[in-house]
């Protein structure tokens, strides 16, 4: 595996992402901001913020299966959440919850969430991008 993931010594132990995501892997993959489309690009979930985050953690583990890879490549995510406010975070970790039930997988690399004023679409309430290395 190309990516490992660590909380360093000194550093506090966070429940739902590690501090650290080490590469040894030489294929980078870089995965655009993924909304909440469909296959057809039709907003999913419409004023739900879980929902959209599920759909978009299925829409960039569909772009790493066709680089070959999948969330167990991720070195790095960084979410984009409309308007964000700390009573945000429970709807937030939902989807990733759900997303991780359905592709079996516990995605944990390191993250930054970021608050932002609006994104492209307005009935999109999140963006999620990733960083992956494949071997």
């Amino acid at each position: 595996m190309a990516i490992t993931l660590v909380n360093p010594t000194g550093l506090p132990e966070i429940d739902v992402y590690r501090q650290v995501s080490i590469a040894s892997g030489s294929k980078l993959v870089f995965v655009a901001g993924q909304v909440a489309w469909d296959a057809g690009g039709v907003t999913v979930g419409e004023g739900d913020l879980a929902t959209q985050v599920e759909q978009c953690y299925l829409n960039i583990a569909t772009a790493l299966a066709e680089a070959g890879g999948s969330f167990d490549d991720v070195a790095k995510l960084t979410v984009h959440v409309v308007d964000w406010t700390p009573d945000k975070m429970p709807p937030l970790l939902e989807g990733i919850s759900r997303a991780a039930a359905k592709l079996g997988v516990t995605p944990v690399p390191p993250a930054t969430l970021l608050g932002v004023a609006a994104l492209d679409v307005p009935d999109h309430l999140v963006e999620i991008e990733a960083i992956a290395v494949l071997d």
